[in-house]
């Protein structure tokens, strides 16, 4: 992978016919060095979301109890830790309906969090 970011003729943010980018696809499979190295980039979007329910990269590492993950896009200034999908429910919604006790707590920790 970092080869094929040292190419100046790649996109690290493209994204497929689904709207998913290769920071998604990391996020969803807890690749946290993968995802780690793509948000130490300026031209990756930590915020995207998939056409299907509009869930952002956050959303789906909290429902799914990734911590490491969570904690890395909850570095960065930009990412929204209140998003909503289509259906509304937020990061903070998905892991305590999941029971992510862990990711509970550092999305609580924020501070600006709605809880």
């Amino acid at each position: 992978m970092k080869l094929l970011l040292e190419r100046g003729d790649i996109n690290p943010d493209s994204s497929d016919r689904y709207r998913r980018t290769p920071l998604s696809y990391a996020t969803e499979a807890n690749h946290e060095a993968v995802v780690e190295i793509l948000l130490e980039r300026g031209d990756v979007n930590p915020n995207s979301s998939d056409m299907y329910s509009s869930r952002t990269l956050l959303s789906y590492a909290a429902g799914s109890g990734h911590e490491g993950v969570v904690k890395l896009l909850l570095k960065r200034g930009d990412v929204n830790p209140d998003s909503s999908g289509e259906d509304g429910q937020t990061p903070l919604s998905y892991s305590a309906e999941y029971g992510r006790e862990g990711v509970v707590k550092l999305l609580l920790e924020r501070g600006d969090v709605n809880p």
